[in-house]
């Protein structure tokens, strides 16, 4: 009994979903220029990792307006809905 119930346990564990596709890279330390010179307010909007269907490309940090932007930055990432892995892109995040 015991032996049955160990692998009823184990057999679950391996019904873990994991994404197939590789671990997104870490941040890479870009570092931040002076803004330029304009009226509108601006935005650092930090480097970050997209998935272009078959790997990582690196998408270099940027000065963006503030307007239209939330106050925060989400990295991307993977998240499974209806069974279906499916990238989601950096964005800003009202905030």
């Amino acid at each position: 009994m015991r032996i049955a119930a160990l692998l009823l346990v184990l057999s679950l564990g391996a019904c873990v979903a994991t994404p197939p596709y590789p671990s997104v890279p870490p941040l890479r330390n870009d570092p931040i220029p002076k803004p330029p010179v304009t009226g509108e307010q601006l935005l650092w909007q930090p480097g970050h990792w997209d998935w272009n269907g078959s790997s990582y490309v690196w998408a270099p940090g940027q000065y963006v307006p503030a307007a239209g932007h939330g106050g925060s930055w989400m990295p991307g990432w993977w998240s499974r809905v209806d069974g279906i892995w499916r990238w989601e892109p950096a964005h800003w995040v009202a905030g």
